[in-house]
């Protein structure tokens, strides 16, 4: 029998199974689906087969990172959540999904990426706080640069200003695409009937985060828990599907011994060396870097300049932001 594939995603926060949409629709689809995947939920993108997450393995070692191109393979595979759509309602899976790459997931990068409030103590503290030395000095910059560049490319204006008057017109688009969700979804559990599809896994990888996390401008997140149907859209879907992580966001909290993470590729025994020893090679990696970048400089100096007091500089604290990351 062949082994299963395996799924790389970013883990999770807020009594999600991930912090990452893309992580989330991929998650969803292969619960809805079935798949067998063997789950790896990993905080450093650079440990994945792509250097980016997700990313789907396969027993072909083919490598695979877009959520629709895993979709497709997972299809192929005979894990197909839609295989009792009619053509009509495939139809309508595709507009609506359109529909969230156009109008919601703009307003997602700026809520998550851009609003500063947001960004500075929510998400660049989360990353910060789970991606390991060095990577957690520089990555979340590079990881913001690059969602302000889709969300250009989304809006197709390259010189997109951050301010009240985009924030407006994005909040605008996406509470008017959640509005028709629910509108589509009704009382229905699901959006075709009581079996999750495709569109399920796209609207509950968007929709999911902005319910679930704690973040000061909670602009989007007030019109979303507005909407009732939707929001016990995404709570059912917790519920059922991913039910460990949704009692981590809530309920009363009882003490119980670690485990190890399925997603770390580590023998616990060894855990704790492996560490001082990947920490010592980031080091060695990080000094070598700026050696060569001319950060870090080694200069020759006098005997009689060291009996010299030093000048004191005040030293400012700079972000490295030139390395690339996830999403």
């Amino acid at each position: 029998m062949a082994a299963p594939d395996e799924l790389f995603c970013w883990e999770g926060a807020w009594g999600l199974p991930s912090v990452s949409t893309d992580c989330l629709v991929v998650l969803a689809y292969a619960q809805f689906a079935g798949a067998p995947l063997k789950l790896r939920k990993i905080s450093n993108p650079w440990r994945s087969p792509s250097g980016s997450l997700p990313a789907l393995r396969t027993n072909q070692t083919e490598t695979l990172s877009r959520p629709s191109d895993i979709i497709i393979h997972l299809r192929k595979q005979k894990y197909n959540a839609d295989y009792d759509l009619s053509a009509k309602e495939g139809a309508d899976s595709l507009a609506f999904i359109s529909l969230l790459e156009e109008k919601l997931k703009p307003a997602l990068i700026y809520t998550f990426w851009v609003e500063p409030k947001n960004y500075v103590d929510v998400t660049r503290r989360w990353y910060a706080e789970h991606l390991p030395f060095p990577l957690n000095f520089f990555l979340p910059g590079r990881m913001q640069r690059r969602r302000l560049e889709t969300l250009q490319l989304l809006r197709g204006d390259q010189s997109l200003e951050a301010g009240d008057e985009l924030e407006k017109e994005l909040y605008r688009d996406a509470a008017e695409c959640m509005n028709l969700l629910s509108q589509r979804l009704g009382s229905h559990k699901f959006f075709f009937g009581d079996s999750p599809s495709s569109l399920d896994a796209y609207v509950f990888g968007h929709l999911a985060p902005i319910l679930k996390s704690k973040l000061p401008n909670g602009k989007l997140q007030q019109h979303l828990k507005s909407l009732d149907n939707l929001s016990n859209f995404c709570s059912n879907i917790l519920l059922l599907y991913f039910p460990r992580d949704g009692r981590e966001s809530g309920g009363p909290k009882t003490s119980s011994p670690p485990q190890p993470d399925a997603g770390d590729f580590d023998h616990v025994p060894n855990k704790r060396r492996k560490q001082l020893l990947s920490a010592l090679a980031a080091l060695a990696a990080m000094l070598g870097y700026a050696l060569l970048t001319g950060i870090v400089s080694i200069q020759h100096v006098q005997r009689d300049a060291l009996e010299e007091p030093p000048d004191h500089h005040a030293l400012g604290n700079h972000d490295d932001e030139d390395e690339d990351g996830d999403g």
